[in-house]
């Protein structure tokens, strides 16, 4: 048995709750708000739980016969040992980005010293087989928005994750790991270092108790608290298919900015990216400059721009659509561009010359084309 403080009753009910089969976080939200509290919840009858829109026979029982407390308890003696906050969805250090999301967790744990609520939150995620394309970029990006005083999000995993945290901390931005399991254990076991210097500059955080092991299902919802606690979501890397475009379509759903680095056409873990981009889901992003120009956090245009920013702003949807492409390699062919854009080459041309005219992009002989 712990010593109880003060609060502790209902932070063991809170607890609780978490565990109890078929309520989940939004329905969690509900019960404490008809009921004044989460202790409360446990206290209510089954009649008047009834009563309550979400609840049916099934979960009314689950809740009035659960007992395992003990358990519950025991959590909180873990979060008590090792330093480690609970938020609840009420509290006032709760991530205002994460509390106007209705599928955020209810209740989560954090170890470390960053601020949920710090002005300027980007999440960079990416493949697990991260190319030194994508791990040279994550660097370079990152020694960026040092000036700007970011904090940045990732999982901890492989590649890009990794590289962006260990970057982080290289340029002592703050930087948060994302878990899909407990706060007992870190996976993988490889990246602990990492994980202990990132509590003196950062933290770790996750909505599982200790002991849940890192399950392949708890990886996308991990990657909604990634994309949900930004301002901003930079895809850095990925493969057609992979979590990195879950927690894209994550920042999509939740009106995040979405941001993603071309690669060559040709590239395996590029191909996500472009397809983020080509099909409007993704900004297309080149510097940390353009990061601070399009979410407006520097007012200044980004140098790469030179004088041509506004005109880009004019430009149609298929004259953009055709930049976008041009990004994704050095040069072109007509045809490719043609295929791309779904546009007959007659179209295209006239797009095309309109382009070269203002200066943005160049042809080359044998019908190529490039960005300037």
């Amino acid at each position: 048995m712990i010593k109880k403080r003060t609060s502790d009753e209902e932070q063991i009910s809170r607890i609780a709750l978490k565990m109890v089969p078929m309520v989940g976080d939004s329905l969690a939200r509900n019960l404490i708000s008809y009921c004044g509290s989460a202790e409360s919840v446990f206290k209510e009858k089954k009649s008047k739980l009834l009563k309550i829109p979400g609840i049916g026979e099934a979960i009314a029982g689950n809740l009035t016969s659960f007992k395992n407390f003990g358990k519950a308890e025991e959590e909180l003696a873990f979060t008590y040992k090792h330093k480690i906050k609970i938020c609840f969805y009420a509290d006032e250090h709760y991530p205002r980005r994460l509390k106007q999301l209705s599928d955020a967790p209810f209740l989560f744990y954090y170890r470390g010293t960053a601020d949920l609520n710090h002005d300027k939150i980007v999440s960079i995620v990416g493949t697990r087989e991260a190319t030194e394309y994508g791990k040279n970029f994550c660097q370079r990006f990152i020694e960026d928005l040092v000036p700007h005083k970011v904090l940045i999000i990732s999982g901890l995993a492989y590649g890009i994750d990794i590289a962006a945290h260990k970057a982080s901390l290289k340029n002592e931005l703050p930087t948060i790991g994302v878990l899909a399991h407990g706060l007992d254990k870190i996976y993988p076991s490889a990246h602990k270092n990492t994980a202990v210097k990132m509590l003196d500059n950062g933290g770790l955080l996750s909505e599982y108790m200790s002991g849940t092991q890192p399950d392949r299902e708890h990886f996308p919802d991990r990657n909604r608290i990634v994309a949900g606690m930004s301002d901003a979501v930079v895809v850095v890397e990925a493969a057609i298919k992979g979590g990195a475009l879950i927690t894209a379509e994550y920042g999509n759903s939740y009106n995040r900015d979405v941001f993603a680095l071309p690669g060559r056409s040709n590239d395996a873990y590029s191909a996500g990216c472009n397809r983020l981009i080509k099909t409007n889901k993704a900004t297309l992003l080149e510097t940390a400059d353009d990061l601070m120009y399009y979410m407006g956090w520097e007012q200044k245009k980004p140098q790469r721009k030179s004088g041509q920013a506004t005109l880009l702003l004019d430009l149609s949807p298929p004259e953009k659509l055709i930049l976008e492409i041009l990004s994704t390699a050095e040069r072109l062919h007509i045809d490719e561009l043609s295929q791309a854009c779904v546009l007959p080459n007659s179209e295209l041309a006239l797009l095309l010359l309109n382009l070269e005219f203002n200066g943005i992009i160049k042809s080359l002989p044998g019908n190529y084309f490039m960005r300037t």
